[in-house]
């Protein structure tokens, strides 16, 4: 089908179409990975790129001591890549009386995110460490300029951050977050990011950083050691895919939320989605009703893949399963689900893609914006707060313990159409992430939008029992229309919109070269050549 662009939703942008192409949430990182791609390297080497230069150019999303996750098609196969780290060694329920805080270093678990650099470096980059992190290295050193909704970010964040150990020393300059348009360094990130590059990471996971790290844990009460760190090892973990019509989409496997898209998109196939339109009222409400039975199973059964004893995602996947769940959707009326019984018996990402045909979907975050608020003095590591994703309560899956991943919201996407890479993309933006996958499927692959279009158009996201947000942009008469089914819609204004995510898609053309798409709720943007 050829390339259809309707420039119906408020953004003035239009899809970028090239042989080599880069979409991201930040303009200085699209640019590092159009840079590396010119000078020979690969999709993947210009994932490496992009992903450095995010941590210093957008730290309001991600750091260096990120998870990342990634799908990539090499030209022959596709291949899927969990780096989230576990839990330190000593972390234990009983550690947690109250709950796992939200910041501080008792929210922070192993980072996986340099490691996916290296192992994807490793095994699929061309051009080597030291020449792909140059970008985020000058930028670190010399200065960037700050953009308008990273500065706005960065504000709130160090409204309730600046407490937390190493943050105001490293993200405070002169006491106060730097506004758009003004200069930031981090000349300790352009130390890391050297050290990175010149031992291909150990430095990282076993050196002089991994020993600060866990000093400054340690100074400060947490738990994680050198141990902790020396033993971490992404892990090559393959995908789980749903079929749509003829279009299969791809999910990292758990510990992750990918498998409630593919669950939801399982769902919709028996229901009459395909006779309605993209923004008509009985589309979105079968969406809506479609991911929230999706998420009453993802919180009930999911978890680090080695600890789902009780129901696999095989079982979350199974037709039969699958069917009788959307049996439950009432055409007419939103309903507030209970989990099934499956048993028988703050993040960025990236997409890019290349002439050679090689597509990549990365994704790295800190969880909440900054995550932890931890940052390791003279290094700028940035410490997510992934410890958030577990439960303390005993015996659920996802029940915290030391060496366990926990529950990630973070997770790219990758369509295939039969046998053949079709499209690259996915969504920042915490549990909108699997909601987005869905929601931008369905429009590009069901209702043959374009990727820009896709990415511009209103969104909604499911947020507990009938409540429901919805982007002001959404057609009166559907909100109207959403209350009168029984969902309780909160109209969420604009300055709350990273709630909707910021989608990055780069999607392969019949007749060679892709097309790229940009979210206009962020500050980045698409470019090729």
């Amino acid at each position: 089908m050829l390339l259809r662009h309707d420039p119906i939703y408020p953004s003035r942008r239009s899809p970028v179409l090239a042989d080599n192409v880069v979409a991201t949430s930040q303009p200085l990182a699209t640019q590092a990975g159009i840079t590396i791609l010119q000078q020979g390297g690969n999709a993947v080497d210009a994932a490496i790129a992009v992903a450095a230069t995010l941590t210093v150019v957008e730290p309001t999303g991600n750091g260096l001591g990120s998870d990342g996750f990634c799908i990539l098609w090499d030209g022959k196969q596709l291949h899927g890549l969990n780096a989230s780290g576990p839990a330190p060694a000593a972390w234990a329920p009983e550690r947690f009386p109250n709950g796992i805080p939200l910041h501080g270093w008792d929210s922070v678990t192993v980072p996986g995110a340099v490691g996916a650099w290296v192992e994807l470096s490793e095994r699929f980059g061309k051009l080597g460490l030291a020449t792909v992190l140059a970008p985020a290295i000058r930028y670190a050193e010399d200065g960037f300029t700050v953009s308008p909704v990273i500065g706005a970010l960065w504000a709130k964040g160090a409204q309730s951050l600046s407490a937390q150990p190493g943050f105001a020393e490293t993200f405070m300059p002169d006491g106060r977050a730097p506004k758009a348009g003004e200069r930031f360094r981090n000349p300790g990130a352009a130390r890391t990011l050297r050290a990175i590059a010149d031992t291909r990471g150990r430095a990282f996971y076993e050196g002089e950083i991994a020993e600060a790290i866990a000093a400054f844990s340690k100074a400060n009460g947490g738990a994680m050691t050198v141990a902790d760190l020396a033993g971490y090892r992404p892990e090559w973990c393959g995908t789980i895919s749903q079929r749509f019509d003829d279009v299969a989409l791809h999910e990292i496997p758990p510990n992750g939320q990918g498998v409630a898209a593919l669950m939801a998109l399982g769902i919709l196939q028996h229901t009459s989605i395909r006779d309605r339109g993209p923004d008509d009222l009985a589309s979105v409400h079968l969406q809506i009703e479609a991911i929230k039975l999706a998420y009453r199973d993802l919180h009930a059964f999911v978890a680090d893949r080695k600890y789902m004893t009780g129901v696999s995602e095989e079982a979350l996947l199974d037709p039969d399963y699958l069917k009788s769940r959307a049996a439950l959707i009432d055409p007419d009326k939103a309903q507030d689900f209970g989990a099934g019984a499956p048993k028988r018996g703050g993040t960025v990402l990236m997409s890019v893609a290349d002439a050679s045909g090689m597509m990549v979907s990365f994704i790295q975050s800190n969880y909440m914006g900054f995550g932890s608020g931890v940052v390791v003095p003279g290094y700028g590591i940035s410490m997510q707060n992934r410890g958030v994703g577990f439960t303390t309560e005993k015996g659920h899956p996802n029940c915290v313990a030391g060496g366990k991943r926990p529950f990630h919201t973070i997770i790219p996407g990758f369509a295939m159409k039969g046998e053949e890479p079709l499209m690259a993309y996915g969504m920042m933006g915490g549990p909108i992430q699997a909601q987005g996958h869905m929601q931008l499927l369905l429009r590009t692959q069901l209702w043959n939008q374009d990727v820009q279009s896709a990415a511009d158009a209103p969104r909604w996201r499911a947020i507990e029992g009938l409540d429901v947000a919805c982007e002001p942009t959404m057609a009166p008469q559907v909100l109207r229309g959403l209350v009168d089914l029984g969902h309780k819609i909160q109209v969420e204004a604009p300055d709350n919109a990273f709630g909707f995510g910021g989608a990055q898609l780069v999607q392969r053309l019949p007749d060679g070269g892709y097309a790229a798409g940009s979210d206009p709720r962020k500050d980045g943007h698409a470019a090729g050549f």
